[in-house]
């Protein structure tokens, strides 16, 4: 009995060890949600750049990865060169995310 029951145990064990490395990926290690995820993009026009801050004003539609509904908003740039690609009254498609708790302009396409 002792046996069926360390045998039982064991084999429990197993399975929820394998359930979790498969819950982790490849390298045991869980991938952070926005990773996971492919980027969403957003439309909207430049309002200002601020150069010498690194960051940009723009009026946009909703922000669905953020649950954000339209309007006018400052964003930092991941890339200060994005800023030069900027001008005031430019339509833009662009991807935010939060980093550093700052919402931040990580791609950035002509808009339509």
């Amino acid at each position: 009995m002792i046996n069926h029951t360390f045998s039982a145990i064991l084999f429990g064990l197993a399975l929820g060890t394998s359930a979790l490395a498969a819950d982790h990926g490849q390298n045991g290690h869980a991938m952070p949600a926005e990773q996971a995820m492919d980027p969403v993009w957003a439309d909207g026009t430049v309002k200002k750049v601020n150069a010498d801050a690194g960051k940009v004003t723009i009026s946009h539609g909703p922000l669905a990865s953020l649950d954000m509904p339209a309007m006018t908003m400052v964003f930092r740039v991941s890339d200060p060169a994005m800023l030069d690609q900027m001008k005031p009254g430019n339509r833009i498609r662009f991807v935010v995310e939060r980093r550093g708790g700052a919402l931040t302009v990580t791609a950035l396409q002509p808009g339509r």
